[in-house]
């Protein structure tokens, strides 16, 4: 077919950058959009391949293949970085967010993991209104996480993998529309993942077969060290916002349960009806994984310290 300038541009601007979301960058479009049209040119008879000349796999000790609900990456020497229950509100963007940002850029990790709880889903919740609140909509949501997101994978260094396990949160989405319009299933958009096509989505990133992370699994105080007892392996949640490190031995070696808290501030508009503005026993942070030969060194934790500082290896950093 004859391609007309502005079909012509974004023809070129696809082929050179590969990425929807470098293209919808240059473009000034947005990721949908992206999509959109080239599906458009594409049943018009044009053929655009999805690549990334920018994250080239490789150039990375890292592979990657796919399992139902299980993603399984091979480590042999690096970092991968872990940040869970972000739920990212309009215009907010929280201390732990920028620390993430600041430490993609420091330590250059192989993969980063969104361990679930990107989006809020607060006006499609199971659960009833709490009196007059002000609830968000879901396209502010999409847009709010799609923004933060497109600022987690610009930060994030050539080859790096970009994990999504799925949270209860985030099923919000999806569950809602499954209940309510079940004949749209399988239409484009109606899945969460589909308006986030750089992460990949699943219910379990395993690393070496050593880590799991997932969301969720055991709940109450003691879910670290449950997780890691009744699992037998490293294993990585959030869900619960407590960001802490349980260690546990037996005859099979070290292994630890950890639970990435929360990246959004405990005390955010996010819940503050949904707490009755109670105290929590949450903290804003995300976690750091180091693979060294194939074999995971002790966990470590990134804390929020104070607004727009971190806490990090005895260092406060200001982000």
């Amino acid at each position: 077919m004859k391609l007309n300038e502005a079909q012509k541009k974004f023809v070129e601007a696809w082929n050179r950058l590969g990425s929807p979301t470098l293209v919808a960058k240059e473009l000034g479009f947005s990721v949908r959009y992206v999509y959109n049209y080239r599906k458009d040119l594409e049943h018009k008879g044009v053929s655009l391949k999805t690549f990334n000349p920018q994250r080239s796999p490789e150039k990375t000790a890292i592979t990657i293949k796919t399992h139902e609900g299980r993603v399984d990456l091979e480590v042999l020497n690096g970092t991968v970085l872990v940040f869970s229950d972000a739920h990212y509100y309009p215009e907010m963007i929280s201390t732990a967010h920028l620390g993430l940002l600041y430490m993609i850029k420091k330590l250059k990790p192989v993969a980063i993991i969104n361990n679930g709880d990107a989006f809020d889903g607060a006006g499609i919740s199971r659960h009833p209104r709490i009196g007059w609140d002000s609830k968000p909509t879901v396209i502010d949501e999409l847009r709010a996480v799609t923004e933060r997101l497109l600022e987690v994978s610009e930060a994030a260094p050539k080859g790096c993998r970009l994990i999504w396990p799925l949270g209860n949160h985030d099923s919000r989405y999806e569950t809602f529309l499954a209940a309510q319009v079940p004949q749209f299933q399988g239409v484009d958009g109606f899945h969460l993942k589909d308006h986030f096509p750089e992460w990949k989505a699943c219910w379990s990133c395993w690393i070496n077969d050593e880590v799991v992370v997932k969301h969720r699994w055991k709940g109450g105080a003691h879910a670290t060290w449950n997780n890691t007892i009744n699992a037998g392996k490293s294993i990585v949640t959030g869900h619960l916002h407590q960001l802490k490190i349980t260690p546990f031995s037996d005859y099979n070696g070290r292994r630890y349960g950890v639970d990435t808290g929360t990246l959004a501030d405990p005390y955010g508009p996010q819940f503050i009806d949904y707490t009755e503005g109670n105290p929590v026993n949450w903290c804003s942070g995300f976690a750091v994984l180091t693979f060294k030969d194939g074999k995971m060194l002790s966990p470590e934790l990134v804390r929020k310290w104070d607004e727009n500082v971190i806490e990090f290896r005895g260092e406060l950093i200001e982000v």
